[in-house]
């Protein structure tokens, strides 16, 4: 048994048992991958995956168990080595971020000027996606943080903590009839085609709610990642666009008129994640503080020791964070 063998187990797994996808991910042959399984299965005695000719078609109970057990022995393995690369190599180091690319560019920008300005060696990897992808990133361990808003109850393995409260606009062109009104309400908007971002209108997200609530189906023309394509479509007359205000740029953006929201959407809370288990190194926590100034070691150690949501919330209701307490549940 090797660790190469856990990896291609644990990869297998997450890739749905495409083989093809995960010798690519792992910059490896299809049949390197199927030999390394089978070397391990031949000295475990016993079978991790049932197959069908040459396709891997279910995990069997034993592999179930020793795949958990391999993604544990992963995580330590990861972690021995960043408490070697600390004491080798204090100040140099590789931070990946999994965010939107809202996050990245109206609110990381600031906070990775001032983190490389204090660890200059330190390398930074921006990964963008959408929420699902950007959790499933840090789940698989191809990134050590995610920041974003929505998705993040789909991986339980994720600590997730609360950063800051955003409110949405609503994005029209310069001389749309919803600029007349002193007051826009939801049955205005229901009106008109709407653009917004992936998820926007899940089953648990804000807008679904606040439509549902007022007993309005509104109609969705396009979803995106990227605020920059909410606003494009917006421009070329397929609809009225619902962004994060922060999205807003009143000089590039001055053919566009943003009409405040916060009376129609309760706001969302941005969280930024890591894996339960991981080693965080002092640059990891001096990110986490300047992205969210609350979250200083302390708290994040702390966090760290709690296991339920429910007693995680209470926590931080406990440290009265003035906005929090309104931001449980409006996810």
């Amino acid at each position: 048994m090797n660790i190469r063998q856990l990896r291609f187990i644990s990869a297998v797994a997450k890739h749905g048992l495409n083989i093809s996808a995960t010798a690519e991910s792992l910059y490896t042959s299809q049949p390197g991958v199927s030999k390394q399984i089978r070397q391990l299965e031949d000295e475990l005695g016993v079978m991790i995956f049932e197959r069908s000719g040459r396709q891997l078609t279910r995990i069997t109970a034993a592999g179930k168990s020793i795949i958990e057990l391999a993604d544990r022995a992963l995580i330590e393995i990861d972690t021995i080595k960043r408490i070697s690369k600390e004491f080798s190599s204090p100040g140099l180091g590789h931070l990946s971020i999994a965010t939107s690319h809202t996050q990245a560019k109206y609110v990381l920008p600031k906070v990775l000027e001032t983190l490389t300005a204090r660890y200059p060696q330190l390398t930074i990897g921006l990964h963008q996606g959408t929420p699902l992808q950007i959790a499933q990133l840090v789940n698989d361990g191809a990134a050590d943080f995610a920041i974003a808003t929505e998705a993040m109850k789909h991986f339980e393995d994720l600590l997730m903590l609360p950063c800051y409260l955003w409110q949405r606009s609503v994005l029209v062109p310069k001389g749309h009839p919803l600029t007349e009104l002193e007051r826009i309400s939801l049955a205005d908007l229901a009106n008109y085609p709407l653009i917004t971002y992936v998820f926007g209108f899940s089953e648990s997200s804000v807008l679904y709610k606040a439509f549902n609530d007022a007993h309005l189906t509104p109609k969705t023309s396009l979803t995106a990642t990227d605020a920059s394509i909410i606003k494009t479509y917006v421009r070329h007359g397929m609809g009225v666009g619902i962004l994060a205000s922060m999205a807003y740029d009143s000089e590039v953006d001055s053919d566009l008129v943003a009409i405040d929201a916060s009376h129609l959407f309760t706001a969302s809370t941005t969280r930024i994640g890591f894996r339960r288990g991981s080693y965080l190194r002092p640059y990891m926590y001096d990110f986490i503080e300047m992205f969210a100034p609350h979250l200083n070691r302390e708290v994040v150690d702390t966090a760290l020791t709690i296991q339920k949501s429910k007693a995680l919330d209470a926590f931080f209701m406990d440290m009265d964070i003035p906005w929090y307490g309104a931001s449980i549940g409006s996810q």
